[in-house]
């Protein structure tokens, strides 16, 4: 993949660190921050349109193990949820072998979404540990807009600090979606930390798309079954805060419910942020669909997590068959929150119906 540097847009860095001012005398000069080398650059860098590529999960290796679980013997887990959630300390991610990756893999697989907390070891490994890890369960993703760390574009960051603007034009800021459903084969197991937080709020929600699907009365679940739903990735390119465009966005097909490749499991797979229609429905028949099913995931907390930010803490989730939505609450603290995201794509989805076609 070629790419020809054109420019390069670096973040301010502000003298807020946890949502507190270092209180120092006027004339002594601000303490350095940490991760100032994993501050995001916003280079226009061009790449070509996304190829498709066989996917083999690395969760699909760990059913052969004798006790899948292995990994997490002497780790203290808490479940979040009896159906979504689990919450990790004891386990170092970094020296994790292939083979625990694997396992890793298959647990998020079958809970959506797992925190590891304590992660420092990983955090301060740096950019290109962050890449080799990822690209232990997928050919990674380019954002197509975001800031990067310099030189590793392959690491999405989320950056906002006592400078940023916090502009939200709806009641809320909660936004559910899948990451870049829009693409041929979107990410499957994504990873996700931050290098610097506020003291509170900044929180993560997830919610299970298995159990959204579930929940449906069994008509409903085969009449979705048959469904196809168009997901779009060029609104997502109009407004772009590095004011770069790398890739061009694509509109891509998909089931609305998909069977995950290792567990089985079917999943609802649509989210407000990307699905725009219904294949085959008239305009007025998909809204009112597509919406019901955006209000079920909107309004089903039984089938959701609260993932609260520790320094240090590593989130693990299976984009497959979860949506998830940030939460900015903080913009009254003037902190920054510094975030990191290592995405592997995945299989293309697949049809829970199994005569599906998908050539269209």
């Amino acid at each position: 993949m070629s790419a020809t540097l054109t420019t390069t847009v670096t973040e301010p860095v502000t003298s807020l660190l946890n949502g507190t001012a270092k209180k120092e005398p006027a004339s002594t000069e601000e303490e350095p921050y940490r991760y100032a080398h994993l501050m995001p650059v916003y280079s226009n860098d061009k790449y070509p349109p996304l190829e498709y590529f066989e996917h083999i999960d690395a969760g699909s290796r760990a059913l052969k193990h004798p006790n899948p679980r292995s990994f997490l013997d002497s780790a203290n887990v808490v479940e979040l949820t009896p159906n979504l959630g689990s919450d990790v300390r004891g386990v170092n991610l970094a020296t994790l072998s292939p083979d625990q990756k694997d396992q890793l893999a298959l647990e998020v697989a079958r809970r959506g979404v797992v925190v590891f907390r304590g992660q420092q070891d990983f955090i301060d490994r740096g950019a290109g540990f962050y890449t080799e890890w990822g690209r232990h369960f997928g050919r990674l993703h380019i954002h197509p807009t975001s800031g990067h760390p310099e030189g590793f574009p392959y690491i999405h960051l989320v950056y906002k600090d006592a400078n940023s603007k916090f502009v939200n034009e709806g009641l809320t800021t909660t936004v559910w979606h899948s990451d870049f459903s829009f693409e041929l084969q979107p990410p499957g197991l994504t990873t996700f930390f931050l290098l610097s937080q506020p003291k509170t709020g900044g929180d993560t929600l997830y919610s299970s798309q298995v159990m959204n699907l579930r929940t449906l009365s069994p008509v409903m679940q085969d009449f979705l079954r048959t469904l196809k739903a168009m997901h779009s990735g060029l609104d997502s390119l109009r407004s772009t805060k590095g004011g770069v465009r790398r890739r061009e966005g694509i509109e891509t097909i998909h089931p609305v419910v998909r069977q995950h490749p290792v567990t089985g499991e079917e999943a609802l797979y649509v989210n407000k942020q990307f699905t725009r229609r219904i294949v085959g429905m008239k305009r007025e028949e998909s809204e009112l669909l597509l919406n019901f099913l955006y209000d079920h995931i909107a309004k089903s907390g039984d089938h959701q997590a609260r993932i609260k930010w520790e320094p240090m803490s590593m989130v693990l989730w299976d984009n497959r068959v979860t949506a998830h939505s940030a939460i900015s609450d903080y913009s009254q603290l003037k902190a920054r929150r510094h975030g990191a995201r290592i995405t592997p794509q995945a299989e293309r989805p697949i049809p829970a119906l199994a005569s599906m076609k998908m050539d269209d």
